[in-house]
């Protein structure tokens, strides 16, 4: 019996070593990825990687169930959202196309005269015909010899050609005649401003600064645009625009 023990023991021992041997050099499957398995199925593969080669270690349980689950799950494309009030694209001008053509014209445009305007009309080496003139009612002006003159809707110049001419016929010979505006007939503004009423004109004003000088807007303005009326033309303008002498400017009321 001893016997029979004795060399049993050593054949144990082998068998023993000889499994735990074969266990220790089973190879399982590795996958070999940078991210989880589970974050990879759940967001989905980036198209600017490469798919990872990964061996399938299981047939079944949970983890296939959810692979699957994962995979036929319909998937679903947001658009960027865009933060709330930021602008795509550049901000248009608020304002029609009509106020710059008026101001480039008023910009570029020969000065027409009217009544209220006053003149200084000079002829030289003629002291007596030489003096400041006031356009009437009428649009005329009158001067010794030759009487009234009209000048209404004229320029200047063209004002300046028309009394040459008349002192020409039968007054004086050569004449040299000169015409300039010496004081602006005044502008108009009315509607929601401190002192509406008539002021003189200075060139190169704006809608802004004829505001300016009637006091500024009242409480109950609306500031952000007024009708500019000019030469029977009615225009809503910006701030910015250039006025004429004789324009007349509304200021409107806001309604909140």
């Amino acid at each position: 019996m001893r016997l029979t023990r004795a060399l049993l023991l050593p054949v144990t021992a082998a068998m023993a070593a000889l499994a735990l041997a074969g266990c220790m050099q089973t190879t399982y499957p590795v996958a070999s990825t940078s991210r989880s398995d589970l974050d990879a199925m759940a967001y989905g593969q980036p198209a600017s990687y490469p798919a990872h080669a990964v061996a399938s270690a299981d047939s079944g349980g949970a983890i296939a169930a959810l692979r699957a689950s994962l995979e036929n799950a319909p998937r679903t494309t947001y658009a960027a959202a865009t933060p709330a009030g930021y602008v795509t694209a550049p901000a248009t001008n608020a304002y029609p196309a009509a106020p710059a053509a008026y101001a480039t014209a008023a910009r570029d445009a020969p000065y027409h005269l009217d009544a209220g305007d006053k003149l200084r009309v000079v002829i030289y080496g003629q002291e007596g015909l030489t003096n400041t003139y006031a356009i009437d009612a009428g649009g005329s002006i009158t001067m010794p010899l030759i009487g009234a003159v009209p000048a209404r809707g004229r320029t200047p110049a063209g004002l300046a050609a028309e009394i040459s001419a008349r002192l020409r016929n039968g007054y004086i010979r050569e004449p040299s005649v000169a015409v300039e505006v010496e004081t602006y007939r005044p502008f108009f503004i009315l509607g929601e401003v401190a002192a509406p009423g008539q002021y003189p004109y200075v060139p190169n004003m704006s809608v802004e600064s004829a505001v300016a000088i009637a006091g500024g807007f009242s409480p109950r303005a609306k500031r952000d645009s007024v009708t500019l009326t000019h030469n029977a033309g009615r225009t809503v303008v910006p701030l910015g625009t250039p006025i004429g002498p004789g324009d007349t400017i509304l200021v409107g009321e806001r309604w909140f």
